[in-house]
């Protein structure tokens, strides 16, 4: 818990940082075509990283990283890290010169008949900017994956803050070197920046643990074939997010050139609790079950993964609630600034309100995948995952033409609820016939009833404050502000009442991080 606080403290500041990026861009850009042309732009490079790098790769490469740690073979480990890297540069290298090359014939495929020609070519032109993001990320990705078995989480939690600072900074400053549509330029540029500075920012720290690189490229050695074998279901796995959230942006685009954008800057909002709770969990666990499934520990591997199950859903039911209840409010406050109206608040508060009923979900499909990979068994996560991509493709496509924009988020929850349950039935056989489900399920639903009440007692008090203050800055961060009070302080009381560990955990932490700080 206190790895995860710390984790969780770095990543919602990046979070917080990442929004007012958004902000900024939404007051420059609001919902605009050329914004929707950057989103996708943007989106595509981020899948095929999904899929190829980063996350992917951690995944695959931390439960054998870490069992050569285990077993006391430092230098086999390092000799492993140093094949994958640059096996990395030499694949991902080429994956970013073809896409490069070949934005012009690809991007235009995934852009609907709401897009004009102009559009399309902008499309074309960001991603050519963005595409070098992937080789950076992957690389980052095997870094981040070598700190993380060593338990190390500070400067990789720390690093996304300063990459959502130094893209502030870049876009502030460059957008006015450019003109109409073409300063999203700005963006792209600053984007790609930022990633070398966060990747540059984690590689010294491998010092303090000895690592030492070798020229070592031995693509016969069993264990490189073992990560790239558990990486493929891994890779389908972790990059279904990013499938959904690309295939709402491409069906967005059959809706409106501003159906992309909306959608994207609701999924923003979305992902500051995911990240500041459900991610930080799942990351900090993540060495923790590996280590646990390694030395065959069944019991322990349970009973960490049931606990932040639980952990994860007393932050996110609440944040879930306190979302849906105040959708519209949210979105006014934190992008109705500058060339961003009341039109497009409408868009994306519709979008927020329903990605909201799919947060616990997606919360606990993370640690739930992540328990999967730590056991190596990937391929039950990954056939799991592509039957939720299909739920939402299918719902998705059925919904968006009578519903526009709530039919496309739709299919996004839906799938996310499906995939949880699968996801804890097929681990059952794997943790001795349980998961805790039972006692999970209990303690979710006091959740829900606490969360409920929170929601109603939360909707009155910014009703009433709003009515006084108005609709002025400093009147909905005051409206806002006493909500926030309010659900927490309902919240709070009425998961203590009900006498949920999870919740005394929380307090007792927080209680020592007090007295300590006194």
């Amino acid at each position: 818990m206190r790895n995860t606080a710390i984790f969780s403290i770095a990543t919602g500041l990046s979070r917080v940082a990442g929004l007012v990026r958004e902000v900024v861009a939404s007051s420059y850009f609001a919902t605009s075509g050329a914004f929707s042309a950057f989103t996708i732009a943007f989106q595509f490079p981020n899948l095929i990283r999904s899929l190829f790098a980063d996350a992917a790769l951690s995944a695959a490469f931390v439960p054998v990283f870490t069992e050569l740690l285990e077993q006391d073979r430092k230098r086999e480990a390092f000799k492993l890290a140093s094949t994958l890297f640059l096996l990395i540069v030499i694949v991902l290298g080429a994956l970013t010169a073809f896409f490069m090359l070949a934005a012009g014939t690809v991007m235009p495929l995934f852009t609907g008949d709401k897009f004009t020609p102009e559009l399309k070519h902008l499309t074309a032109g960001l991603s050519q900017v963005l595409f070098p993001i992937v080789l950076i990320l992957g690389l980052n990705g095997l870094v981040v994956g070598i700190l993380n078995a060593y338990d190390h989480f500070a400067i990789p939690a720390i690093a996304p803050l300063v990459w959502n600072v130094v893209i502030l900074v870049l876009l502030i400053g460059l957008q006015p070197a450019f003109h109409g549509d073409d300063r999203l330029y700005a963006y792209a540029i600053a984007v790609l920046i930022a990633t070398a500075v966060q990747f540059a920012m984690c590689v010294p720290i491998l010092r303090r643990y000895d690592f030492q690189f070798t020229w070592s490229f031995d693509l016969g050695d069993p264990r490189v074939k073992r990560v790239l074998k558990l990486m493929l279901p891994v890779t389908i796995g972790l990059g279904i997010i990013n499938f959904d959230v690309f295939i709402n942006s491409t069906l967005g685009s059959l809706v409106s050139e501003q159906a992309p954008r909306a959608i994207d800057a609701a999924f923003r909002i979305y992902m500051l609790p995911q990240g500041v709770f459900s991610v930080a969990i799942s990351t900090v666990l993540f060495p923790t079950l590996s280590r646990f499934a390694a030395r065959g520990d069944i019991d322990q591997l349970r009973s960490s993964m049931a606990t932040g199950m639980r952990q994860i859903s007393i932050l996110l039911v609440p944040s879930a609630a306190f979302t849906i209840v105040l959708c519209t409010p949210i979105v006014r406050l934190v992008y109705q600034h500058g060339s961003f109206g009341d039109q497009s608040t409408e868009l994306v508060s519709t979008a927020l309100f329903w990605f909201a009923f799919s947060l616990p979900f997606s919360g606990m499909n993370l640690l739930l995948t992540r328990t999967f990979f730590s056991l190596q068994k990937t391929w039950a996560p990954t056939v799991i995952a592509v039957g939720g991509l299909v739920v939402n493709l299918i719902v998705s496509l059925a919904l968006y033409k009578p519903y526009g924009i709530a039919g496309l988020v739709v299919g996004t929850a839906l799938s996310n609820a499906a995939t949880t349950f699968l996801q804890a039935y097929g681990l059952r056989p794997l943790l001795g016939g349980s998961v805790e489900g039972r006692r999970t399920a209990i303690h979710v639903f006091a959740m829900t009833v606490a969360a409920a009440l929170m929601g109603a007692v939360t909707y009155i008090v910014w009703t009433a404050v709003d009515s006084v203050v108005g609709r002025s800055l400093p009147g909905q961060l005051i409206s806002m502000g006493f909500a926030g009070a309010a659900a927490i302080a309902s919240y709070g009381a009425a998961v203590l009442w009900l006498g949920l560990p999870e919740a005394r955990q929380v307090q007792g932490l927080l209680m020592r991080r007090f007295g300590r700080s006194r």
